[in-house]
């Protein structure tokens, strides 16, 4: 007596039909996990990138234009 006589037949490789496939409902779950998943991507690429401080990159407008110390030419 073979094993497989009283088996369902089971297709391999297709756990959906293919009109769900099609559907406007999948299309935009497909498009939710797209976006999620490019966004956590670049969350974790920010993660390990140093951090950028603004006040590096622009002048800033409170510095001296003068030396305030009691040396005022820079001399001890």
């Amino acid at each position: 007596m073979r094993a497989d006589v009283n088996m369902p037949q089971v297709f391999s490789g297709i756990l959906l039909p293919e009109s769900f496939m099609l559907s406007h409902g999948f299309a935009i779950l497909a498009a939710f996990v797209a976006i999620n998943t490019v966004m956590y991507a670049a969350l974790a690429a920010a993660k390990i990138l140093p951090k950028i401080y603004l006040g590096d990159l622009v002048n800033n407008r409170n510095r001296r234009s003068e030396p305030r110390s009691i040396y005022p030419d820079g001399e001890k």
